[in-house]
């Protein structure tokens, strides 16, 4: 089974809502979802904004609570996937080796609908090539952090993460379940 990690700062916002949504939408016999955060403190609940949007998307937020980020979290996932650029690059400072695999969300979902990774064996060799052109995913791969915000904001944010995480879900569940890393 493969691990697909998903991470921001304090996982009560982005990341919890990549979680659901991802949980919802992989196929749960070959795929298995965590999040953590950054900077997160053990056992906060998710933001009720966030809860908002959850049952506005149709995913329960029952269950999540944050969870610190772990070199150990990294190490066991098949793929990371970050809010932003930030969380990538903290991911990459705990564990180098997993630049085939730690992407933004919104990067890869970029990458995945200009057809990278099609055909992929497996994930690893989604994550290879998707590594090899992360130039194609544009500048804009940063979901913004919607904490304090205004409901708008929220609803935007968690738009954008449905749809990036629609566009992912999609992709891997279509490769092969074969998951040795690079």
């Amino acid at each position: 089974m493969d691990t697909v990690l998903v991470v921001c700062t304090a996982n009560i916002c982005r990341s919890p809502l990549m979680e659901a949504l991802l949980r919802r939408d992989l196929d749960p016999a070959r795929f298995q979802v965590e999040s953590s955060g950054t900077l997160a403190r053990p056992g906060h609940r998710v933001d009720s904004m966030v809860r908002l949007e959850m049952a506005r998307l149709g995913v329960d937020p029952s269950g999540l609570v944050s969870r610190p980020l772990r070199e150990s979290h990294v190490a066991a996932a098949s793929l990371v996937l970050t809010a932003t650029k930030d969380h990538r690059s903290a991911i990459l400072q705990r564990e180098p080796l997993a630049l085939h695999r730690t992407f933004t969300v919104l990067e890869l979902a970029a990458l995945l609908r200009a057809g990278v990774g099609e055909g992929a064996a497996d994930l690893a060799a989604l994550g290879s090539e998707a590594a090899r052109r992360r130039s194609l995913a544009g500048a804009r791969i940063d979901v913004p952090d919607p904490i304090g915000r205004s409901p708008q904001v929220h609803r935007q944010v968690a738009d954008m993460i449905a749809d990036a995480t629609a566009t992912v879900a999609g992709a891997l569940n279509a490769v092969g379940t074969s998951s040795a890393r690079p």
